[in-house]
């Protein structure tokens, strides 16, 4: 027993044992907070960027205010937020015990009697956490910013209709017309080489073409107006089996948006469905078609990429601690490459389940088997001081490298 010098006590070994632990989980755990923010933002920023061309048309082009944009931006970061909480939660794992490592602490811990196996309570903890920020935005931060994105958009569609027109694309945004538009100019808010398929009468198919057309709006009861000039439409009757044809100066072609934007915004798609949502209509539904396993991958996918940062936050231990002597940006690529692993494992397991060729229990779940798989065993190789060769292999790049540039 040791003693005490502050009531004159004595306190016994295993007490002192669990206080100097959680002192070193306490501080393990803090430096792991500051990589998490940075990782978080920094991804996030990365896939911000892939939205900027977008978001610079908007603004530039069709006038958008500065608040929409701010809004669909907002509404895009829970489809972000769940795969950048695991990849940081991975990061986050692997520069702290890179760092721990580079600086020898792992080394004063291992001296002091503690194994790499103790150190694992603060990182299961950090990685529960990312967990349920991660289950928060597959099951209710999702579905909430689609609907949310998808609602804004036909706002703003309905007092700029240009936005959801594009140029050299089949666009069904109005129901029962397919209109395609070679060219819009903005300037004079027309539109050139008019092409338009209007199947809005029962047995009658229209095809309107014209070189030039107009469009105004009437954006409170999401009507629009296309006025077409000199151009020819062509009505083909199925039930008598009759095609007339006829030219014309100036026709005009009313636009409802409304019975659009009701229809999509009524069927929703399952990843706009709420867990409870997914749950009735796996239940309801008895045809196994594509949209039934579409929905069940969503139900697994909604569990199986929080548990992700579980296998991802694993695998950063030994990554970080045998990348002692390779450098930082090394080991940054080496969990770079096993999350893309983890991606392309993902994204296949969606394919082949949204097919049918194996069930979406597997497609979802076995990527998280395969990398905690993976984690495990490297971890314990590193716990039990034994070598993975990760340090090895940037001089196997290396000589590929030269190799091919030879």
């Amino acid at each position: 027993m040791q003693r005490n010098t502050e009531n004159g006590l004595f306190t016994k070994p295993s007490v002192l044992f669990m206080k100097i632990n959680s002192i070193i989980y306490k501080y393990i755990f803090k430096e792991m907070i500051p990589p998490f923010v940075i990782s978080l933002l920094f991804f996030n920023f990365i896939f911000l960027l892939t939205k900027i061309l977008d978001i610079t048309n908007m603004i530039v082009n069709y006038r958008i205010s500065l608040f929409d944009v701010m809004l669909l931006l907002i509404y895009s970061m829970p489809h972000f937020l769940e795969f950048v909480i695991p990849m940081s939660t991975m990061m986050t794992v692997l520069l702290t015990f890179f760092r721990l490592s580079s600086d020898n602490e792992i080394v004063a811990l291992k001296a002091g009697g503690m194994s790499i196996y103790e150190l694992l309570p603060p990182v299961l903890l950090f990685c529960l956490i990312g967990g349920i920020l991660t289950g928060f935005m597959t099951i209710y931060g999702l579905p909430w910013g689609r609907l949310s994105f998808e609602k804004l958009t036909y706002e703003v569609a309905s007092s700029n209709v240009n936005i959801g027109i594009k140029e050299r694309t089949f666009n069904d945004n109005f129901k029962g017309i397919m209109l395609y538009t070679n060219k819009i100019d903005l300037k004079n808010k027309t539109l050139l080489d008019v092409f338009i398929e209007d199947q809005r009468t029962k047995n009658i198919i229209s095809t309107v073409v014209a070189p030039k057309g107009e469009m105004f709006s009437e954006p409170d009861k999401l009507l629009f107006h296309l006025r077409l000039h000199d151009g020819t439409i062509n009505q083909v009757n199925i039930e008598n089996k009759t095609v007339h044809s006829i030219k014309f100066d100036t026709y005009n072609i009313n636009l409802d948006l409304k019975k659009s934007i009701t229809g999509k915004m009524v069927q929703k798609d399952e990843k706009e469905m709420s867990l409870t949502e997914l749950n009735n209509y796996l239940k309801n539904n008895v045809n196994k078609d594509a949209k039934y396993f579409a929905a069940l991958i969503e139900f697994h996918r909604k569990f199986s990429i929080p548990f992700a940062c579980f296998a991802l936050g694993l695998l950063g231990i030994p990554l970080g601690v045998q990348s002692k002597s390779a450098k930082r940006a090394f080991g940054l690529g080496l969990g770079l490459i096993f999350f893309l692993f983890y991606y392309l494992m993902l994204s296949a397991g969606w394919v082949f389940g949204e097919a049918g060729f194996y069930p979406p229990l597997i497609g979802m779940w076995m990527p998280n088997i395969v990398i905690g798989g993976i984690g495990l065993y490297l971890f314990v190789r590193t716990a039990n001081d034994r070598p993975v060769m990760i340090n090895y292999l940037p001089y196997i790049f290396k000589k590929i490298s030269l190799r091919f540039k030879r």
